[in-house]
């Protein structure tokens, strides 16, 4: 086996001015255990796992090993918290090591997360529990899987301690990648510090690193705030094709790149609710599934506002143009959503605006499992509607019925061919999600008891989300009758 990792470090995040981060080691831990390594993304990132002994990958994924060419730091950033103002949070349990340069040639985040104290922590010790870390890269690999932006997760290690939260737990540490860690909140930092030349150099970094195509605009921070829009549009609707609710949409876990980021906080609808929520903090619902567009649009006009002095040296000249450019969120935003809901419920064209809404009007009313309902329809088409798994659960059948005639005369008048409609069904509705019941026992067995049994079978399903697998098929649904009281909660 080769005795050293050596990875292709480019840290661009590092050569800016010292004012954007925190350097710092990562704590040592006496008990480095790996648990969880995933050897496709390694492949991505350079090298093969199996060419390392488990003991060197617990070394270098805990952080008691820095790789050569790595520059560990936190990164800097503010952040509107549930709409409240949070003028400095940075990474408190986070390290950056450095940016990976794959044998593709893309420039990607190698983060620790749970790796200790830094400058950013305020008086939490830096530490995160195996569950959370064993939770993030359960559902972010879920995530990439259901071709969703997201962080990634590469590594995880039990670092033989314990930690207090409610009470005595295990602790780990996640290896994350990400095409950057560059947020709202990071512009934000600088922004309510006055700081305006450092906004300037962190929206140029922005543009070189992940919009190199608008450089040449005429304006390029205008143009900027309509490409980071135009990503998070992209984003929030994947998120709502697959019934997914971040939970905790803050703008210091809003990424500038488009991926999704930060994954405690966060669960997958069962029954069909638009008020539908699952974080404990989350008590007045801001963050509901349905209201998630909107709150993109909040965050946008959070990051819009960083820029004014650069949109234009007049102010009020500055703000008009932003709010032109953030009033086509909406509609954007619509057309959008609109043809992932036709492609989930078959049809090529908008004939008709209101059959994907009257559909979820009789999944809420009916209290309906939104993944199985959108993949009942796949099979009904796929069958020539001779099968129909839908009539049976719902409480007024004739609703339902003249809503499926409605349904099918649409796809009959659609001139696009049928296999193609078919195609872009199954590829918009999975089969298995993270079912929050499967994922609680997964993580309750694998984190406390050591038995990996439910959470690999999870992860063998999830990779192939729109594949039915006949072995594990039990994972498409949920033994638990309700999930109506499901809790989830913040890492830290």
């Amino acid at each position: 086996m080769n005795k050293e990792l050596s990875l292709k470090f480019h840290n661009s995040y590092a050569k800016l001015p010292e004012s954007f981060y925190s350097r710092e080691t990562p704590e040592q831990v006496a008990n480095p255990h790996l648990l969880k390594i995933n050897p496709e993304l390694a492949e991505e990132l350079g090298f093969s796992a199996e060419n390392y002994s488990e003991d060197y990958l617990a070394e270098v994924f805990s952080g008691n090993k820095l790789l050569t060419g790595s520059e560990p730091l936190a990164q800097a950033y503010a952040g509107h918290q549930f709409g409240g103002l949070s003028p400095q949070l940075g990474d408190g349990r986070a390290v950056l090591l450095g940016e990976v340069v794959t044998p593709a040639g893309i420039n990607i985040d190698l983060q620790l997360k749970g790796s200790g104290r830094t400058a950013f922590s305020r008086r939490g010790d830096g530490k995160a529990t195996l569950y959370s870390v064993l939770r993030e890269y359960l559902i972010s690999e879920a995530m990439h899987a259901l071709n969703i932006p997201t962080t990634r997760s590469l590594a995880v290690v039990a670092s033989g301690e314990s930690i207090m939260r409610e009470g005595s737990v295990p602790a780990g540490v996640l290896t994350r990648t990400a095409t950057s860690h560059i947020r709202v909140g990071t512009f934000q930092y600088f922004a309510i510090r006055g700081e305006l030349e450092y906004v300037k150099t962190l929206a140029d970094y922005t543009i070189n690193k992940h919009f190199p195509e608008i450089k040449n605009e005429d304006n390029p921070y205008l143009a900027l705030v309509t490409a980071v829009m135009d990503k998070q549009i992209a984003l929030i609707t994947e998120w709502m094709r697959v019934g997914f609710i971040h939970g905790v949409m803050n703008t210091d876990n809003m990424a500038i790149s488009g991926e999704t980021i930060d994954f405690g906080p966060c669960a997958f609808m069962d029954n069909f609710d638009p008020q539908a929520k699952y974080s404990s903090i989350d008590t007045g619902g801001r963050y509901a599934f349905a209201n998630q567009a909107s709150i993109g649009l909040w965050n946008l006009a959070r990051f819009a506002e960083t820029l004014i002095h650069l949109i234009d040296d007049d102010e009020e000249t500055a703000i008009s143009l932003l709010t032109e450019e953030l009033e086509k969120y909406s509609e954007k935003f619509a057309i959008m959503y609109s043809q992932c809901m036709l492609k989930k419920i078959g049809l090529s064209s908008m004939q008709d605006g209101r059959v994907a809404n009257d559909f979820l009007d009789i999944l809420h009313k009916n209290e309906i499992d939104f993944t199985l309902a959108f993949r009942a329809l796949t099979k009904m088409f796929g069958t020539d509607f001779s099968d129909d798994d839908l009539k049976a659960l719902c409480k007024n059948s004739e609703v339902y019925e003249n809503w499926k005639t409605h349904w099918i005369s649409l796809l009959e008048q659609d001139e696009s061919p049928k296999q193609e409609r078919l195609q872009a069904m199954q590829e918009a509705n999975p089969i298995y999600i993270p079912r929050n019941w499967y994922v609680e026992e997964a993580l309750k067995t694998a984190a406390l008891e050591k038995d990996f049994t439910i959470f690999e079978e999870m992860l063998t399903v999830l990779k192939k989300p729109y594949t039915k697998n006949e072995t594990l098929h039990k994972y498409a649904t949920t033994p638990h009758p309700s999930t109506e009281d499901y809790q989830t909660f913040c890492g830290t």
